[in-house]
């Protein structure tokens, strides 16, 4: 992805919206995505993997927003209800986290374990199997989702870490940064000041 399309554009901007919770905004976006072809699957898929960068109750709030804007609920594809799956799950994340990650991905393993074992088994099965690695949205701009809510957050360890998950899911560095012109103006100067840093820091 060398560059972002408008459908891309009204995702991340969605994103960035959601991240920070005011619902008049939520819902003026999701109209725009709406009305400018965004795919509604998109925007499903970016709720869910919501709870994963800013939990249920923002989560919650913006789908029913969407939901709302939107009509009914479409069937759910893979519904993450068949626990059957776990193995499946666990086998997917590792791969996506391992794309995410790249050369950095042991050692992200070894500090999560380090942390909770039962946060690496997480990690793994919900966060990048069940959640990241559906189906429905391609990697390279659920990455640039998770950019934009963690930049809303000031979350320096996560952002410096998808920044770079960005770019090994392949996003050129021309799209992440056009991304980036996206949240720049409803960050905080604080956050703003991060963001820029962090994605200097990686250009370098």
């Amino acid at each position: 992805m060398k560059s972002l399309d408008a459908p891309t554009r009204e995702l991340v901007s969605l994103a960035t919206v959601i991240a920070i919770g005011v619902e008049s905004a939520i819902e003026a976006r999701c109209r725009t995505s709406l009305a400018t072809g965004v795919p509604p699957i998109w925007v499903e898929e970016l709720l869910l993997q919501s709870v994963l960068m800013l939990g249920w109750p923002r989560t919650l709030n913006a789908a029913a927003i969407w939901r709302r804007v939107s009509g009914p609920t479409p069937a759910p594809g893979e519904d993450g209800t068949d626990y059957s799956m776990a193995a499946d799950w666990l086998e997917r994340g590792e791969v996506v986290c391992r794309m995410v990650y790249g050369a950095n991905y042991e050692r992200l393993r070894q500090n999560v374990r380090a942390m909770h074992p039962s946060l690496e088994a997480w990690m793994l099965v919900e966060g990048y199997g069940r959640t990241l690695g559906r189906p429905g949205l391609d990697l390279a701009r659920r990455e640039l989702c998770v950019i934009a809510q963690v930049a809303v957050q000031g979350a320096e360890r996560q952002l410096h870490s998808h920044l770079r998950g960005a770019l090994n899911a392949g996003a050129e560095p021309s799209a992440v940064a056009e991304a980036l012109e996206i949240v720049r103006p409803l960050l905080g100067r604080p956050e703003e000041e991060l963001m820029t840093t962090l994605w200097n820091r990686i250009r370098a």
